[in-house]
């Protein structure tokens, strides 16, 4: 539970002791936001693995569950970049897994299928799907979603589903033949990957907005989609359904301002903890030619956040990081209360030795966001308490790439972390 304004109106209706005890962890919290944050070894020291893969606390195992350049079910390669990801319930007590590949179409290797799955023929991009057995074994490796651009995060729907986003806004144009017609794909959308069955011929979430897409986080009372963008003058957005649950039928997306606050750049000398009401502003031109989408809604007045990218949600409340906000340039976390329709700066990073490039994160079923490093030299999964302390949870010690994809599975028993290049997925055990 997070030192939100919840928090102290509940303490408060227990008298004037608990008041004051409120604001004494309030004005905790703000001296630790606004000095050096406090570093806290809650799981204790991290031990060096001897397999030089993963150094993780006393008493903690990991086991790697895929790796790129292995083989699929088709026998085709496990295509490389492992990125965002999330967990769903599977049958007899599976864990299915639904795995982003952010990959050009100039990457050496590519998510493959068959032609009628692929929205774009010369797109290497995609996902794939894991079903894991209950004693962490792998059942099934397939290809869930292929033919899209640098699909980089997304977000778990209520309804099981996953959104894949693609961070890339160009245009291919495919002519078969001389004779042939040619055939204009734009990309820079978002696309929807069932996490049962089998892959199905994808289509775009044209009316969620044509941008480099981040990743989405849904709130489960009104189904609204919350979605970030990564871009160094980048907004958040929002999108209403007109059909919760049929993301074809369209709906309204709109653009966060903060009042009294037009077009503000958040990325510099702003204010730690102090909750800002918010306004939404329709966007009209949802699928431009161009990556202009942003500019409509910073003409309407939307904030400015500086390369947004991970999100998720926890009671009411969205964090998502800007990789390379704040003053010292190495990242923020914002807190977006959905019921209160308020935002606020919840964390920032003076450093890269506390919080290298926050990127993907999760809310962990312990009540600390654990957030993915995509900094310079090593990388950390970094935990952040309620009480803004920081601690270092994981150690790539495999080699400089950066975590993404962190998750846990329905059971919260176990917590699954891709290791960005050259592509493994590891399953973590602990005493959480």
């Amino acid at each position: 539970m997070s030192l939100s304004r919840r928090n102290f109106i509940t303490l408060a209706g227990l008298g004037f002791s608990s008041i004051i005890a409120a604001n004494s962890l309030k004005n905790y919290y703000l001296r630790v936001a606004h000095g050096k944050p406090i570093n806290t070894n809650k799981f204790g020291q991290l031990i060096p693995d001897p397999n030089g893969i993963l150094d993780l606390p006393k008493g903690w195992k990991y086991k790697v569950i895929s790796h790129g350049g292995k083989s699929l079910d088709d026998g085709t390669i496990v295509p490389p970049a492992f990125d965002g990801m999330a967990a769903f319930p599977g049958k007899n007590k599976q864990i299915i897994l639904v795995r982003n590949h952010e990959l050009s179409p100039d990457s050496n290797y590519g998510v493959n299928t068959s032609p009628e799955y692929k929205y774009d023929p010369i797109a290497k991009g995609g996902t794939t799907t894991l079903i894991i057995n209950p004693d962490g074994t792998l059942n099934k490796e397939f290809v869930s979603l292929a033919g899209t651009n640098r699909n980089c995060a997304g977000g778990k729907t209520p309804w099981n589903s996953w959104i894949s986003c693609e961070e890339d806004t160009s245009i291919s144009t495919i002519k078969y033949s001389e004779d042939s017609e040619q055939i204009i794909k734009k990309h820079g959308y978002n696309f929807e990957v069932p996490s049962q069955g089998k892959i199905t011929p994808p289509h775009p979430l044209i009316q969620m907005g044509r941008f480099r897409h981040e990743a989405i986080a849904v709130d489960p009372k009104t189904g609204y989609i919350y979605q970030t963008e990564d871009q160094n003058d980048s907004c958040f957005y929002r999108f209403r359904p007109d059909q919760p649950q049929n993301l074809q039928a369209g709906g309204v997306l709109e653009a966060l301002v903060i009042e009294g606050m037009p077009k503000v750049d958040t990325s510099k000398n702003y204010p730690i903890n102090q909750p800002k009401s918010v306004q939404w502003v329709k966007l009209e031109t949802v699928d431009p030619d161009e990556d202009t989408l942003r500019y409509e809604a910073q003409q309407k007045g939307a904030a400015i956040f500086r390369r947004g990218e991970g999100i998720c949600f926890s009671n009411s409340e969205f964090y998502f990081t800007c990789t390379s906000g704040g003053n010292a340039e190495k990242g923020q976390i914002f807190r977006y209360n959905s019921t209160e329709e308020t935002i606020a700066l919840f964390a920032e990073s003076p450093g890269a030795e506390i919080l290298d490039y926050p990127d993907n994160l999760i809310m962990s079923p312990f009540g600390d966001l654990i957030v993915c490093e995509d900094g310079m030299g090593e990388q950390f999964l970094i935990g952040v308490t309620p009480e803004g302390q920081y601690y270092k949870l994981a150690r790539n010690a495999y080699n400089n790439s950066e975590f993404a994809g962190v998750c846990f599975a329905p059971d919260n028993r176990t917590m699954f972390v891709n290791i960005y290049s050259p592509g493994l997925t590891l399953a973590i055990s602990g005493n959480w």
